[in-house]
């Protein structure tokens, strides 16, 4: 079950990366603590191999994706 490991740990590689390339404000935080979700993720997957984290994973994707889009404009 390592490839599980590996990949959670390359999003949550990314998305650390991507949140120091943010300016200051909520859309870096949020995207540090996807990026803390994912490394927790991580290490449930490391210990446990199960299928129970990939609906949080499909969660945190979904909460990455949200920041990364502007809000529509009103």
């Amino acid at each position: 079950m390592s490839d599980a490991v590996d990949y959670l740990r390359a999003y949550a590689v990314r998305a650390i990366c991507k949140a120091r390339r943010m300016p200051f404000g909520k859309s870096k935080r949020l995207q540090r603590a996807v990026g803390r979700i994912y490394l927790l993720l991580t290490k449930e997957a490391a210990v446990a191999p199960n299928v129970d984290h990939l609906d949080d994973f499909r969660t945190a994707r979904q909460v990455e994706k949200s920041i990364a889009t502007p809000p529509p404009p009103t």
